[in-house]
């Protein structure tokens, strides 16, 4: 890069400073990159991103989910926002509304696809007589396939509705995150799985991860900002389902993190030939498994404590239990116990015992908007961007 050729009479100081601006802009590419203008986000996962669509699917959440910031249930598997809503908020977008929610919609700015206890590969047991959503990654690529159309065709036609859809040219502007992996491994864990079984699944999942992100770029998608899994050793309903696993020094089942690696190390090796296979998409893999465990290992340094204990939760020494879940009411002795949060969520890890507090959530999308943790080390403003330039 040069520096712009003095045409005119300047101090020695100024012309100084001109070039340790220059030489700045070499040295930190980032820099001299324009951010980014997502018109809209679309959105696929799990729970860890689900704004409220297993919940219109089947039965809403209850209190005291959502109490912190909401000060209601607002769909969310958490006591406030998610990730999902602070990378929404930082491009100056609204929340995401889930797709399957329909009453009261604005998909102006995108859509949500994710739904809690979603996995990248058809789930072995579906709710409501099972543990795990139907909307599974490949339903979820359906649900968007037809948003596209149907959206569309709602703009032609006119109406009330007209202005609550997105532009057609907004889906190639568009943002797409993603965030799955933990149920298919949960799935196996609590299938009787043995840790190997569950590692020898692991490719299958990656590759369905793959055609997924390949048949939504073939529908004009071209920014993909991918989070890998988080630390599933140190989350309590992992921790009080199999006490006899070996923990690390922060507490964590060490076998299930491993796992949870393992799935990570196969997902970016496989973002790395999805960038061989789309050369038109900037597609960046985000470590948030790191982040995620820094909550673990130095919880005091980051404001944070007990994080290995649910704060809405009962019984145990996690805090979680079967005998009943965050906004239950279960009978104890035989008096009646209703399953609130803690004190302080402001202070907290875990919500409930599989989900991250709102404080947590916002911690962790501090740390990875910066690029700090993502490959490329591109900011979450530059996701545009398929290199540094």
């Amino acid at each position: 890069m040069d520096c712009p050729t003095m045409t005119m009479s300047v101090s020695p100081l100024s012309c100084f400073c001109m070039f340790l601006l220059c030489y700045a802009t070499v040295l930190n590419p980032v820099s001299a990159m324009q951010s980014c203008d997502f018109p809209a986000i679309f959105n696929f996962g799990d729970s860890n991103s689900d704004t409220g669509g297993l919940a219109a699917a089947f039965n809403w959440t209850n209190p005291p989910y959502g109490e912190t910031f909401f000060h209601m249930p607002a769909g969310r598997f958490s006591d406030g926002r998610l990730i999902i809503d602070f990378i929404a908020t930082s491009f100056g977008l609204p929340f995401l509304s889930a797709y399957l929610n329909s009453l009261g919609t604005n998909f102006t700015n995108g859509a949500n696809f994710a739904t809690s206890a979603s996995t990248t590969t058809p789930p072995r047991s579906i709710i409501p007589v099972g543990e795990f959503s139907p909307f599974y990654l490949d339903a979820q690529y359906w649900q968007f396939t037809q948003f596209i159309y149907r959206s569309q065709i709602i703009k032609k036609t006119g109406g009330i509705y007209k202005n609550l859809m997105p532009e057609l040219e907004d889906f190639p502007k568009a943002l797409y995150t993603f965030d799955i992996g933990q149920n298919d491994l949960a799935q196996g864990f609590f299938g009787n799985m043995s840790i190997e079984e569950v590692n020898a699944s692991v490719p299958d999942i990656v590759n369905r991860f793959s055609t997924n992100i390949k048949n939504i770029y073939k529908l004009g998608a071209r920014m993909f900002w991918i989070h890998n899994t988080g630390p599933i050793g140190c989350l309590p309903y992992i921790l009080a389902t199999f006490p006899a696993a070996q923990m690390d020094s922060a507490g964590c089942a060490r076998a299930y993190n491993e796992v949870a690696q393992y799935f990570n190390y196969m997902l970016k090796e496989a973002i790395v030939q999805l960038r061989k296979d789309l050369p038109l998409a900037p597609i960046t893999y985000v470590d948030v498994y790191s982040v995620k465990y820094s909550l673990y290992t130095e919880p005091h340094k980051y404001g944070f404590e007990h994080p290995l204990v649910a704060c809405c939760g009962y019984g145990g020494k996690y805090n979680f239990s079967s005998v009943g879940v965050c906004g239950d009411t279960v009978t104890v002795n035989g008096s009646q116990i209703f399953i609130g949060s803690c004190e302080r969520p402001s202070v907290r890890v875990n919500w409930d015992g599989v989900h991250y507090t709102e404080a947590a959530a916002k911690f962790v999308f501090d740390k990875i908007s910066t690029g700090e943790f993502s490959d490329p080390p591109v900011p979450l403003r530059m996701a545009c961007h398929s290199k540094l330039d």
